[in-house]
């Protein structure tokens, strides 16, 4: 399983939310590693998972590598909070949804790349469908209202296409956040593979 440093996956996202230095933006930098410190810090229910780091969250400091589904639950959060979630509730809303999302993550990039994004089956949509990118897409829906209350993030579903997600949203009125997540998966995945890890820091034990 192919491991990323911090530093490949700031880039990638940078590139995914549409930077083109060969640097990441400071901020960008600042907010990722904000949301490290913050799955590190929150205290886990017992037998729950953190939401970017497996098994055991290390000190900081320590050159830490990770999973190319934690550096995409690191771009789903960063998406969060672009949205005004802060980031205590896009950390508790990643790793209530681990997962799924994660066994998600893993069957997306499995997807005929050919079919998910061939145009020709993209512009035959009927008109009055929501545009898209993928033939296949797979949404992740928050109820918007979840994001600044007290209480733990329950209103969080993974749908699979369209009607799905409009019978999911349907059932109760109320405004939601919506990612579609296949095209992303896919776009990270390509920027990860063109990066290079940095040589610097202390090894994780």
């Amino acid at each position: 399983m192919a491991g990323y440093k911090r530093n490949q996956i700031e880039l990638a996202i940078a590139r995914v939310v549409g930077f083109s230095s060969s640097r990441p933006p400071m901020e960008l930098r600042h907010r990722l590693k904000r949301l490290l410190d913050t799955d590190r810090a929150l205290v886990r229910n017992s037998g729950s998972a953190y939401a970017f780091y497996a098994g055991h969250a290390p000190g900081s400091g320590v050159e830490v590598w990770f999973s190319a589904y934690e550096a995409f639950a690191l771009l789903v959060a960063f998406k969060l909070l672009e949205h005004g979630f802060p980031q205590q509730k896009a950390v508790l809303a990643l790793r209530r949804i681990r997962p799924a999302l994660e066994a998600e993550h893993k069957r997306m990039l499995k997807l005929d790349r050919r079919a998910l994004f061939n145009q020709d089956a993209l512009e035959r949509k009927v008109p009055g469908q929501m545009v898209i990118s993928s033939t296949n897409p797979v949404f992740l829906v928050i109820r918007t209202q979840e994001k600044r209350a007290a209480k733990s993030l329950e209103a969080i579903r993974i749908c699979h296409g369209e009607i799905e997600l409009m019978q999911f949203i349907k059932a109760a009125l109320a405004s939601y956040t919506i990612f579609e997540l296949t095209s992303a998966a896919h776009l990270l995945d390509d920027h990860l593979a063109k990066t290079e890890p940095s040589h610097r820091g202390r090894a994780a034990t």
